[in-house]
């Protein structure tokens, strides 16, 4: 029996209507701060390290021109990673690839700007102009429970610990690895928790995943070892993926006292990262097929036809054109609202060969699932769904669409400090 998110809350709801254990469970969900947003989901291009020194006439003048030279130096960079090197871009159209500036670092003066910056670029956008797949080299998506042991108590999203704040800044943009990372609020802790690595059956873990529209589970664990109060804390990383919480590699990271614990934590989340897109790489990191829904029983067909009694007329005519011809195409979308829901059904039913097509699954703040019944090619499909504006990813008949990101006009830099 596959429980789903809205079925589990209406049933605690209603335990609390009847004052049976209702409020002791509703209490473990509200009232405590916990969940943690991850600062970035667009998977925007990130290049890190940009040095630039300028001079200007006034310090906003210097400001501008820094960051200027700072998108022309980063989209070198980014052409050279992606095997597209020499490949030109003019100050119009960087300002409309550039989704964002970080400011790591910044002095400025009367007539001087010195920086170190980073700079985002529209996964889509870039990928267009430098003529390469924006999400061919990405792996399936993949459900993140970064889970925290320290003196002696495992936390996951039971509270807020510094080990999820870490995963929610992590920019995933230059990875590989597709991560889906939950928030931590609402009914989350109930059904991620330190506990539920140990179960071995697969189907809560199905329902878990279909939720946000998962293919597999990574589980990044680190173990802290402080030395005495405010002394050096010792991080020892572990890689972990799938049910069966399989290891895949070590890392250990020191730091000389608890006021650096968030840039051990944030180096840690960088070295699991790459083991993960080394597993992915060699072939080691790979959905498994036990998580995969059952398959459905095939109709066994009995022929009583008695021996030499001719077919009724037009029967095999009916049976061919039935509704249920077609191929069926599991889409995963975001559902932020209820309207989002029905705008995304409307939008697919609106393309032609579309029989039918309804939300099985649906996850409203997170990744919903629509079952679609296609009468004709998955391509041609995914071609119906790029022409209104989607992102598309994913093969065969499991594709998963986003909305095109939208960037605003350039706005000329206050001056403040602006992350983006």
């Amino acid at each position: 029996m596959r429980l789903r998110l809205p079925s589990i809350m209406a049933g605690l709801a209603a335990l609390a209507g009847l004052g049976i254990g209702g409020g002791a469970v509703l209490a473990q969900i509200e009232g405590q701060t916990r969940g943690v947003a991850p600062v970035d989901n667009g998977g925007s291009y990130e290049v890190t390290g940009v040095a630039v020194d300028v001079s200007g006439q006034t310090p906003e003048a210097a400001r501008l021109g820094g960051w200027r030279i700072a998108q022309r130096k980063a989209w070198a960079i980014l052409a050279q990673r992606l095997g597209r090197g020499g490949t030109a871009a003019s100050d119009g159209l960087l300002d409309s690839l550039v989704s964002g500036i970080v400011v790591e670092n910044e002095q400025i003066g009367p007539t001087r700007y010195v920086a170190k910056l980073g700079v985002l670029f529209d996964r889509v956008r870039a990928a267009s102009v430098l003529g390469v797949s924006a999400y061919a080299d990405r792996s399936p998506p993949m459900l993140v429970m970064p889970l925290q042991v320290s003196g002696g108590v495992s936390q996951m999203f039971e509270a807020r610990t510094p080990w999820q704040q870490a995963w929610a800044r992590f920019r995933t943009g230059n990875s590989t690895i597709d991560y889906i990372r939950p928030s931590g609020t609402g009914a989350e802790p109930l059904l991620m928790n330190a506990g539920q690595i140990g179960r071995r059956p697969r189907g809560w873990w199905r329902s878990i995943l279909d939720q946000y529209g998962a293919s597999d589970i990574l589980i990044p664990v680190v173990h802290l070892y402080r030395q005495w109060p405010g002394g050096p804390v010792i991080g020892v990383f572990e890689a972990r993926h799938g049910p069966d919480n399989s290891l895949l590699g070590t890392i250990t990271l020191r730091v000389g006292s608890t006021d650096g614990l968030s840039q051990l934590l944030d180096t840690g989340v960088a070295r699991l990262d790459g083991l993960y897109q080394k597993a992915l790489a060699s072939g080691a990191l790979h959905p498994d097929a036990t998580l995969a829904p059952p398959p459905k029983p095939q109709a066994v067909v009995i022929d009583d036809t008695t021996p030499g009694e001719e077919p009724i007329a037009g029967l095999d005519a009916t049976i061919a054109s039935s509704p249920g011809a077609g191929i069926a195409v599991t889409l995963q979308y975001d559902a932020p609202t209820a309207s989002a829901v029905a705008n995304a059904e409307s939008l697919i039913r609106g393309i032609p060969g579309v029989v039918r097509a309804g939300t099985t699954s649906l996850a409203l703040g997170g990744v919903s699932i629509m079952a679609v019944t296609y009468d004709g090619d998955p391509d041609q499909l995914r071609r119906a769904l790029e022409q209104r504006g989607l992102q598309v990813s994913g093969s065969g008949t499991t594709l998963r669409i986003r909305r095109a990101p939208q960037v605003p006009a350039p706005v000329p830099p206050a001056d403040t400090v602006i992350t983006g």
